[in-house]
Order: C-alpha cells, then structure tokens, then sequence
C-alpha cells in the first residue's frame, strides 16, 4: 500500500491527546421522584465528577479517528506496471483517428492509469494525437506540460476522430515541442501503418526511450463502399490479418433507423477483406441508407449511400429476335445498364406491367401505332423514354416541314429528323467521323470528361428549326446535335442520334457511353446533377463513433468537380454533401484498400500491464464515519442507563453492531404481503403475453413489439396495459391474459400439454394470436407483394395447430367486427402489407361469437417494435411510418377486441335498424 499524501500521517502523533480528551464520559442520568416540589426541595447544587470512558469506547474512537487520518492520506494499492515510476515530465501520445474508436473507451482507461502514474510521482504530462485538429490549420503549436487533474479532465471530454491519423504532420508537432527532458514516452498505437510512420518514429526517438502500447488487431476494421453490383455487393469489410476466422455482421438501415437487413459477413483466418452482400429485393435495397458492422461503433466502420447507389427500375425493350454478342442491339445497352440499374428486359407489355423509371428502346422496336400509343401515354404519366437512332430511324419518313418539336413528340421523337442519314467516313465521302463537343453546362452529362478517341462515322441529322438549342443535350464538335431531348406531359423523349451498336459510333464501346446512360436514369429519377465547380455544402456529417449530426463549424464545402477525390479531413468530414435532391455521401474509408501492420516504434506492450490502480481512501473514510456512528449510539444508550459500562458491554457492542449488518427476513410482515409475492404480476394489472419461440432474436422482437402496442393503447385509450410477459403454455398459467401473441418458426413444435393448455385458454375467452412473419415462398398461395421469406413455416403451422379446436376460418374483411372496434380499418399490415388474416367464420365461433383464433403472416410483432430508447428498430414495407401507424391501429383493435368481446357488434345494426324505423309506417 502507497500513500499519496504520507504527511498526514503525521498526525498520528496526536493520539495520545485524543486519549486524554475523550476518556471522560458524560454522568449516568438520575432517577428523581415527581411531584415538581418534592424534585425541587431536594435537589442542592453539587460538582459532580466526570466519569471515565471505558477502555473499548476509548479505543473505538480512536481507531475512527485513525482510520480519518489514513483515509485523507489517499492510500492505494498499485496496479500492475511494466516500468518502475520515475519523476519527471511523462509525453503521451495517442492514435485518435477513425480506427481507435472501437476500442476507445479502453485507450481512455489506459490513459487514465499513466495519468495516475505521473500524479504519484507528481509529474506534469504533455498529451498529443497524431490525428489532425480542426485548430491545427495554422501550423504546429508548441504546448507545455500539464498537471495530472488538468490532464484528466481533458481525457474525460477527448473524443476519437472520424478521419484517419496523419503521423507525418504529428512528427512536426514533436519536433517543435519544448526542449525538455522527459522522463517517460508512452505511445498508444493502432498499429496500423501509414506512409508517415517512419518520420515520426524517428521524431519520437528524438525525444527518449518510447514505450508503444498496442490494443487487440481484431478491432482495426473499415468498411470501404463500392459500386452496387447485380448480385447484391454494397460495400467491402477490410480487416486486419487474424491468424482465425470470424463472424462479423453489417446491418442495412433506412433513413428512419430502422433495420432492413442484417448480413453475416464470414471472415477467414488470416484474410485482409470480405464482401458484404445484401440480397433483398431492389425495391428495398434501394431504401438503404447506412451500412455499419454491428457492435463496432465508428466512422470507419459507417458506409454513408446516396443517390448514386440506388438501382432504378430500367425496362429494355427486346427487338424479339437472338441478341448476337457484339452486334446485337441490347448488347452493349445490358452490359453498361446492368451494373447501374435494376435491369428488365421483355416486351413492351411486361416491362409496362411493373414501375419503371426508364424504358430504353434500340431501333426498330417502337414500330407499331398501338405501341406508340401505349408508350405516349405512359410517358405522359411520368416516365422517360430513350430511343437510339438506326437504320430503321433513318429510313421512316419524317415531317422535315413541321416547325414544333412538340408535334413530332406524338412520333416519340424530341424534334423532327431530316430523311435518311449522314455518313461521316468512308471510302465513298469526304467527311472524317466526328469527335464530341464539350458538354454544355445545362446538360445532365455536364463535367463528364470525352474521351479523345469516341468519335461519330454515321447520325441522324435535327431538322433546323428555331428552339432547337434547347433540346440539344450533347453535339458533335461541328455543331450537329448527337443527343435530344423534349418533354412531353410528366414525362421526357430522348433520343441518341446514333445506332446503340458499334456500327454507326464507337461511342457504346467507351466508358463515357456508361457514364451518359447512368446521368440520364439519375435525371429520369429527379436528382440534381451538381455542375463542376458548384460548391456542395455539408449537410449531416458522422463523428468519430460513426454518430450522424449537424455538422461542425469547422466543416467546409466541397466542389464538385474535385469530390471524388476528397479525402476525410476537419474540414470535410465524413458525411452527406449537397442539396436534398443530389447528395453525395464521402465515406471515411473511402478509397482504403488494406489495413497493413505498423512496424514497432518502441518497446510494444499492451493494455493489460497499465492496470489502474486501487484507492484505498474512500474506504478508510467510509469505515471511519461507520465507527463514529456506533460511538454516537453508545453514548446515547450509555445516558439512558441501557448499556452498562463495563469491560462487558464491549462484546454486547460487537454483537450489537454484527446483529445490526446483518440482513434478516421480515418476519414482521403480515400474511397477506408474503400472499402478494406469490401472485403473478399478470393478475394484478391487464398484460399481453407472447408464447417463447426458442429463438432469442424472434422472443426479443415479441416482446418489444407488444411493449410498443402497449404503449401505443395506453396513449390512446383508457386502458392501463402493463408490461409484456414471456409464457409457456402448459407450464404458466394462461388465464390471465386476454390475448397471447404467437410467432411462427419453422422449428415450432407443441406437446399435448401445450395444446390441451392453449384449448382452455381459447375455451376460456382468451384470443391466440398466430403470425407467421412472412410467407412461405414453398407455399403455392404465397403472394408475390412485399412478403419476407419464411421458408417451412407453412408446415410448421399445420404441425403446431394439430389438435387445437380452431373453428372454420374465412378472410377476413373490413365488415368484420374486428376492423372497427376502435379505429375504422380497411387493411390490416405489419411489417408486410397486403396479407390476408383468417378469422373464425361468424357464427361458428363460441364465447358470444368472438373469434379465439386470428392467424396472419404479416410479421406484426416487428411493425410493432419498440427498443430502449423509444426508437423504432425494424423497418416496415413498403409504406413505412404510415403503414406502421396502421399496424399499430390493427393492434389496439385487436387488443379491444380481446378486452371487450362483442359490444360493438349490435352496433354494426344500427343503420339497418333505424332504416326499418325509417320503412315502417
């Protein structure tokens, strides 16, 4: 044991007066006879001696008054310590970039244990971060020591950072730090190389010995976004090489927090990198706001999506014939449209039976007078229509007379076209094919850069006409329109003046003819396109544990021409840039391809030897105020004459005192309380059950959900609804509980003790409600809406309800009494829409005709959700908060429906009874 303030032990020294000062006791209280007069005749002033303290209260006071002075002395027993404490001024520096926040709160309580070294020895301690400060813009500063305390409290309020840390830059603070000697250099690593790690271990070894503390390698993770490919690839998880495998786990969330996916993503031993993959349907995969490894909070480890990643719906209209490789029309049109939208491609009715954004259509398919019709009409309702120019095109006749694009518009074409085709080369004309003219700044494909090698051998020349400058998108480099455009009702008509094959432009071999095909889907889809130097202003950023916010004062816009290359920094930190209709998100791990190991920059230990240390202080002091409260009730117990002062009474004290500490059983309560123990919470106060499922995850989620329904019925009724409780029927007792909620696995099983419980529950009044949280995609009945897939529950529901006395079942509408006996419903969703729920059929069921079964698929328990801190975790689809507000309706109808029965079922009667009124005469 180490004192911090040794001379204060001196005080010690004062025992002996302490002795002589508290051995006298006050006198033991006489006993006097009453009437007042007798009292008063014989009292007669007298001195009185004091008597003396007995030994034990003596040395019961002074072990309290020893135990004050240890305690202030700030006694501690040392933690574990790889080097003997040496006084002087201590140097730490820290890793406090993007990488560190996983472990943060670990490097803190390390810190912390220097901390407490260097106020032992009473040094003063210099703290450095080798991640750039906002404040650091100027230059390096040249800082001074601190005092332990002041240390300290700048620790409790640091923060990791969410951009990478720049050793180099540290180097340079090092070296224009004060020249003093300092007598200890910690360095907390990330162990994480850098192109700057040899300029600053060479800094720091400038300076003294360094000691280099190194956390767990399994925590040095990043999640790098990439491209959105077809087979559902979003980002990429690089790890640092562990020699074992491991499981790690992304979660998809939307923009409302809720979860939409969870992903395992399987780490092998010893590997860099693994692709995460998130196989939903697009429609919901587009909903994707965030990617995050689960139980890994940090910048680093938080993909930020913005518009750019989303796959629009896109049809491809197929001529119907083979599409040769190379040659053929739809060829190079899949190849660069697959990887940026969610592709389709058919005829003209089957892509228009389903949402598109943008239908595309080689020459010669838009032939017919029916199809332009349908798609004239389609696209006045707002859909983007574009056409590639061929010898089709060319050979139809064109009104060259007519002056408004807009009459031609019902051709679906943008402007009227001159007959036949212009040849640019070949062995029979003197032109030369044509290179592209730069991109005006009001066209979409503005700040594309044009390849020098795209050129033009064959188009289909505008017919001149004076508004035809506003329909030109893209020219050739003589002037002569490549790409138009008009709008037409809600919609547009764009046409490529070129064929979509190789034949007539080498243009759909280049990667500027992707590039041109993904502005124009983002611009079907309403997003703003950012010209080149238009400055995108932050608009939420992440901090360093991957926390969306406003962003900081510190925090600067970016161009537009240069985002792409913009690295995470103070002034451009990770997160959302832009106007609301084109934000771009800039990832903190952009661009990071391997998280390579730092090599050593002084002698490496790790955390476990900076054990922090144990004060012994604050239990002195507690143990000091216990004794004097003890010596307070002797000497109370000592006047009042019922604690004699002998040397026995010391052992009666002890066993007083030990009788005192020691909890005993209330033996004192009354029966009916020891009554109250054993009475279930459920029949004390109106509470919803779920059935266990066995599966930990699906239990929580039933569990949340009927504790958001009740506080949704709570909110909104008179109903007091408690908490949810978690049963077992056959072995809880059911009776208490109006309605049981039960999720369907495909695992479930019952045992006839189950099902012989859940009859009386049923026969008893009570409603048992099954969910089977999505449709079996085996099953044949299975819609093909918004639906999870919940393969082998179909069958696991036929096994579990064997035996139940389920009355016949009907769908259930919105006449049933169920759909208004609070809210007036006309569907009834959870997390899905669209399902059907299946009733007893009226009249069939007993308990004043209240159906005792309601069987769904729609995954209720999740639309229902609610977590710890009030947020809603599980995401709803296709309607989002206002279909979780009419899964939350559903629920407190059903709740009332469990709770009252049939009261409102002769009101349904009412019009046809007043109407009879009405007849009679």
């Amino acid at each position: 044991m180490i004192f911090q303030s040794p001379i204060l032990l001196s005080a010690l020294i004062c025992l002996p007066l302490v002795w002589w000062l508290l051995r006298a006791t006050p006198p033991r209280a006489r006993q006097q006879a009453f009437p007042p007069i007798a009292f008063l005749a014989r009292l007669h002033p007298k001195e009185t001696e004091a008597a003396r303290s007995p030994p034990w209260l003596l040395l019961l006071r002074l072990l309290a008054i020893s135990l004050l002075i240890v305690g202030f002395a700030r006694p501690f027993i040392p933690g574990n310590r790889e080097q003997v404490l040496t006084q002087g001024p201590v140097l730490l520096v820290l890793d406090d970039g993007m990488l560190s926040a996983v472990d943060w709160a670990e490097r803190m309580a390390t810190a912390q244990s220097i901390v407490d070294d260097a106020e032992h020895t009473r040094s003063s301690l210099l703290v450095m971060g080798t991640a750039p400060q906002a404040d650091e813009a100027a230059g390096p500063t040249a800082p001074a020591p601190q005092p332990a305390a002041a240390v300290r409290q700048m620790l409790n309020s640091r923060h990791p950072n969410p951009w990478p840390t720049d050793r180099e830059q540290a180097a340079q603070h090092i070296l224009h730090l004060p020249a003093i000697p300092f007598a200890r250099i910690v360095y907390l690593a990330d162990a994480v190389a850098t192109k700057g790690d040899n300029a600053f271990a060479q800094a720091l070894h400038t300076r003294g010995a360094v000691q280099e503390i190194r956390f767990s390698a399994q925590a040095n993770m990043a999640l790098v976004p990439t491209p959105v490919t077809p087979d559902g690839v979003m980002a990429r998880l690089i790890v640092q090489p562990f020699n074992q495998p491991r499981l790690l786990h992304v979660a998809a969330r939307a923009t409302d927090g809720g979860t939409l996916a969870v992903v395992p993503v399987p780490v092998a031993a010893n590997a860099t990198q693994a692709d995460v993959k998130v196989n939903l349907p697009v429609a919901v995969r587009n909903r994707i706001d965030t990617l995050s490894v689960q139980g890994v909070a940090s910048a680093a480890t938080t993909v930020l999506l913005d518009e750019n990643t989303r796959l629009r719906p896109v049809g491809l209209l197929s001529t119907g014939g083979a599409d040769t490789p190379l040659i053929g029309s739809i060829f190079y049109l899949r190849r660069a449209l697959a990887p940026l939208s969610d592709l389709h491609e058919g005829n003209l009715e089957s892509l228009l039976s389903r949402p598109l954004s943008v239908l595309i259509a080689p020459d010669g398919t838009l032939a017919g007078a029916q199809s332009q019709k349908t798609v004239l009409e389609w696209i006045k309702n707002g859909g983007t229509l574009i056409r590639f120019a061929g010898p089709a095109l060319a050979g139809s006749q064109h009104d060259a007379d007519t002056p408004a694009p807009s009459d031609t518009t019902q051709n679906l074409l943008p402007i009227p076209l001159l007959d036949g085709a212009r040849q640019l080369g070949g062995s029979m004309t003197w032109g030369t094919p044509q290179q592209l003219a730069p991109f005006d700044q009001t066209s979409p494909f503005r700040g594309l850069s044009i390849p020098g090698d795209v050129t033009v051998s064959r188009q289909v020349l505008a017919s001149p006409s004076a508004d035809l400058e506003q329909h030109v998108w893209a020219r050739l480099a003589d002037g002569t329109p490549l790409v138009t455009h008009a709008e037409l009702g809600k919609g547009e008509v764009i046409l490529f003046h070129v064929s979509s094959t190789a034949d007539w432009s080498n243009l759909p071999l280049s990667g500027l003819f992707v590039a041109m095909l993904q502005r124009l889907t983002e611009h079907a889809n309403g997003l703003s396109i950012p010209a080149d130097n238009a400055m995108l202003a932050p608009a939420i950023t992440l901090d360093g544990e991957g926390m969306a916010g406003p962003p900081p004062p510190t925090a600067r816009g970016i161009p537009g021409n240069v985002f792409a290359t913009t690295s995470v920094s103070p002034t451009h930190p990770p997160g959302l840039y832009g106007p609301t209709d084109g934000r771009r998100a800039l990832n903190a791990a952009s661009g990071m391809d391997s998280l390579q190991p730092a090599a050593p920059v002084g002698t490496i230990t790790d955390s476990s030897g900076q054990q922090a240390d144990k004060p012994l202080g604050r239990y002195c002091l507690l143990a000091a105020l216990l004794l004097l409260l003890l010596d307070g009730l002797a000497v109370g117990l000592m006047r009042a004459g019922k604690l004699p002062v002998h040397r026995g009474a010391a052992p009666l004290l002890v066993l007083f005192a030990t009788l005192c500490a020691t909890p005993h059983p209330a033996h004192a309560q009354t029966s009916d309380a020891s009554v109250t123990n054993r009475v279930p919470a459920a029949a004390l106060e109106t509470r919803l059950g779920y059935i266990v499922s066995g599966h930990e995850d699906v239990d929580e989620a039933s569990r949340q959900g009927l504790q958001g329904l009740s506080d949704f019925v709570n909110a909104r009724t008179s109903a007091v609804m408690g908490h949810p409780d978690a049963v077992h029927p056959g072995t809880d007792d059911l009776s208490y509980y109006p309605l049981l909620y039960w999720p369907i696995t495909a695992d479930a099983t019952t045992t006839p003790a189950m099902t012989a419980a859940l009859n009386t529950f049923m026969a008893h009044g009570g409603i048992l409600l099954i969910d089977t949280q999505g449709q079996d995609s085996s099953n044949s009945n299975a819609d093909s809406g918004f639906t999870a897939d919940a393969p082998g529950t179909s069958a696991a529901l036929r096994r579990v309800t064997t035996g139940l006395l389920v009355p016949p079942l009907v769908v259930m509408t919105d006449h049933h009494l169920l759909a208004h006996t609070f809210y007036l419903l006309h569907d009834f969703p959870g997390r899905y829409a669209g399902q059907p729920i299946w009733v007893a059929k009226e009249g069939d069921a007993e308990n004043d005709d209240v159906s005792p079964v309601i069987i769904g698929s729609a995954d209720w328990a999740h639309a229902w959700a609610v977590d710890g801190t009030g947020n809603t975790p599980f995401a709803v689809i296709p309607g989002g908060s206002d279909q979780r507000l009419q899964a939350y309706r559903f629920g407190l109808n059903t709740v009332i429906y469990a709770l009252t029965g049939s009261y409102k079922a002769d009101q349904v009667h009412v019009p046809m009874l007043l109407k009879r009124l009405e007849d009679r005469p």
